[in-house]
């Protein structure tokens, strides 16, 4: 019977094998997508303050040791970038130069863990962010936030560290958080 059905199969060209439980393999794509789109949520800007200051063309960041998230720091300097701000990241308390870094930014973010939608796993996700622009002599240029809460639905929760960094940045640079 098998053999048979192999044969007729190979005399088709467009033969397909179709699975016994088409509802288990319809839930697992939409499940599929559905986490997608949870992790793709919206994220927003807030809190934010900006004094009208000049977009400066290189910063450095101050490294925080306090925030255990290895994506920070890439994707900061990635969205620093985009807004052809060219970024150095320093140890705590090394001050290069005015020349080095005429401006400075400051980071601060909230780690938490939880179970992304259909997983088992307990894993680490961007809460809380808050960046702070500074001139060389430390005077607050801009600052804005990111809170997971604020998502709508709590969608933005598994989005990329990167996707919730993206408009803070763009707040912090333009003053603009929409």
């Amino acid at each position: 019977m098998r053999a048979a059905a192999l044969l007729l199969c190979a005399a088709l060209g467009g033969c397909s094998l179709l699975s016994p439980m088409p509802g288990i393999e319809l839930a697992k794509a939409t499940a599929g997508m559905a986490t997608v789109a949870i992790g793709q949520g919206p994220a927003h800007a807030s809190q934010t303050v900006f004094h009208d200051a000049a977009l400066p063309e290189r910063v450095c960041i101050e490294y925080n040791r306090a925030l255990a998230l290895p994506e920070f720091v890439p994707a900061l300097i990635a969205e620093l970038r985009e807004h052809e701000v060219r970024a150095r990241v320093f140890e705590p308390g090394v001050r290069p130069g005015d020349e080095t870094c005429p401006a400075w930014v400051h980071y601060q973010g909230l780690q938490q863990w939880d179970r992304p939608p259909l997983s088992d796993q307990i894993r680490p996700y961007l809460a809380q962010a808050t960046l702070s622009l500074h001139d060389a002599g430390g005077r607050l240029m801009a600052a804005s936030s990111y809170r997971s809460e604020d998502a709508t639905m709590g969608l933005g929760k598994w989005a990329s560290t990167r996707n919730k960094l993206a408009p803070v940045v763009r707040a912090l640079l333009t003053g603009f958080e929409g």
